[in-house]
């Protein structure tokens, strides 16, 4: 008997006792369960349970009232928890976690149910895209952030940003960034234990203001995720990091031509400080600041001019640069206080859109998509489609439930991370690329469109019929570019009719993408769409 099962045999054995935090239901369906009489009793007997269980009780779905595990179809299980959620809702409560398992007649589940409403994100909350060349110490870094607590010398606070997505239990959580920390009315509110998904909610829950970071990969052959981070999210801020001891690289000036391109303000960190003499780091920083003046950019080296000054001028030209090491703190405090004070420059205004980044199929609940909120708003219950699909059109799904760093929420705004289990879709019908919209859009279908674009490096010239992938948004596919006047050489801006090969997507006139292929990089703006032909 494997551990989780345990979890349901211990519930089970418990039982339904008076005055016990444990309740058996075979299902909960809406027609039945939601009348005015049966839900103000259910309500009742939902509060009892949690006071009974000192702020928290358990519900067993899928087994009749004598403990007897039936299971129930997949779909009687996902009504039973939106029904669940409901309920839960006006006991001034909110299911916390689900677990399930698969048994002979479908489906049974273990619902943690706590009291205290589902979390608000009216608050502000900042996305930082991390960049820099593998070994430059941008995981640790960040480790370091979101803990406070220094590393090893050995890369130890790394470890705290790699857990997948597919590895989490329930799959739900969308936590895209890898790291999470938070500011209140006392300071820094930072993980304990980042592996744990209850001390990721609590600092979601507890923060005033939270920042979140997108991990990239600094190794050259997966330049194509690292843009995939910095493109396909609605970021704030970019965070790259050049090594004291290595100093930039020809990854660290791609990662800073593509944080540039898309007109993220950035901020430079130079890394393991510990690691140098002074005269060396004073090098590297001369180093740093002579490559971002050849891209047109103002180094603003904090240490000498401030915190206020960085808050201040960061933007379009100013580039802040922040000398830290992990192993000793240094800076960490300046990091602190930079992203405490740095405002919000994503939009939010607009209708709701989003581009779907990671999709998951989670037992009894159904196709997850994950991704970050572009602009507008969405919330539980709302009506949205999905697509386009291969062939150009939109499916009409609904939005179960959302989930934000292992927290459920009850809306989320732009620039959140989050979850949203729909309803309405199959999981293999959810592709990366897709965008979520609502059902009141009219949205076109793109095949083609024209663009002003930027040649940033190639072998030779770029003629019509050239084929690179194209990342915009979270969509990556493979295009063919039609140069105005036939090509176009390394250095050169110009027009460019763009082609995707294989499918339509949902493209907008003033979207940034990137372009690469072996070696050419370039970057462009969509100037004018061509809807999909049949």
């Amino acid at each position: 008997m494997s551990p989780d099962r345990a979890v349901l045999e211990r519930a089970v054995e418990r039982g339904e006792r008076q005055g016990g935090s444990v309740e058996f239901k075979e299902r909960l369906e809406k027609s039945v369960h939601l009348t005015d009489g049966r839900r103000e009793s259910l309500v009742a007997q939902l509060r009892h349970r949690i006071l009974s269980g000192d702020g928290e009780a358990t519900y067993v779905v899928g087994v009749t009232d004598d403990g007897g595990i039936t299971g129930i179809p997949r779909e009687s299980f996902s009504e039973s928890m939106d029904v669940l959620s409901l309920l839960a809702e006006e006991a001034d409560a909110h299911i916390e976690d689900v677990d399930t398992w698969g048994v002979d007649g479908g489906i049974v589940g273990l619902a943690a149910v706590r009291e205290g409403a589902v979390l608000e994100t009216d608050d502000e909350h900042v996305v930082v895209g991390t960049a820099g060349h593998v070994d430059h110490g941008k995981s640790t870094l960040v480790g370091t952030l979101v803990t406070g607590q220094p590393d090893d010398g050995e890369g130890g606070t790394r470890g705290y940003l790699d857990v997948q997505p597919h590895e989490v239990e329930r799959g739900l959580s969308a936590d895209l960034s890898y790291g999470v920390y938070g500011f209140d009315d006392e300071g820094p509110v930072r993980m304990d234990n980042p592996h744990r998904k209850s001390d990721r909610a609590r600092v979601v829950e507890k923060s005033d203001r939270l920042v979140s970071f997108v991990d990239t990969v600094g190794h050259e052959p997966w330049l194509r995720t690292t843009i995939r981070g910095l493109v396909g999210q609605k970021l704030d801020y970019g965070l790259l990091t050049v090594a004291a001891d290595d100093g930039p690289t020809k990854t660290t000036r791609e990662h800073l031509g593509v944080l540039l391109a898309t007109e993220l303000p950035t901020i430079v960190a130079v890394t393991k400080a510990d690691l140098v003499d002074a005269d060396r780091l004073e090098a590297v920083e001369r180093e740093v600041e002579r490559l971002l003046r050849e891209v047109d950019r103002t180094p603003l080296p904090v240490g000498r001019h401030g915190v206020d000054a960085a808050v201040e001028e960061i933007g379009e030209t100013v580039v802040p640069v922040v000398r830290t090491s992990a192993v000793t703190r240094e800076g960490v405090e300046t990091l602190d206080e930079l992203f405490e004070r740095l405002p919000k420059t994503a939009g939010v205004e607009g209708r709701f859109r989003m581009y779907v980044d990671r999709t998951y199929d989670v037992k009894g609940v159904g196709a997850v998509a994950s991704g970050t909120v572009m602009s507008g708003e969405v919330e539980a219950g709302d009506e949205l489609l999905l697509g386009p699909m291969a062939d150009g059109s939109f499916r009409e799904v609904e939005v179960r439930s959302i989930e934000m760093h292992y927290h459920r929420v009850d809306h989320a705004k732009a620039g959140r991370i989050v979850g949203i289990a729909l309803k309405g879709v199959d999981e293999a019908d959810v592709e990366r690329g897709m965008a979520l919209l609502p059902r009141t859009a009219d949205p076109t279908p793109v095949r083609e469109f024209e663009a002003e674009v930027v040649v940033l490096n190639h072998p030779t010239r770029i003629r019509d019929g050239y084929e690179p992938v194209v990342h915009l948004e979270t969509v990556s596919e493979a295009a063919s570019f039609y140069p105005e006047g036939g090509q176009l050489l390394p250095g050169d801006s110009g027009r460019t009719r763009v082609r995707f090969k294989f499918r339509p997507y949902l493209v907008e006139a003033g979207q940034k993408f990137v372009f690469r292929e072996g070696q050419s990089k370039g970057v462009g703006t969509v100037t004018d769409i061509t809807p999909a032909d049949d």
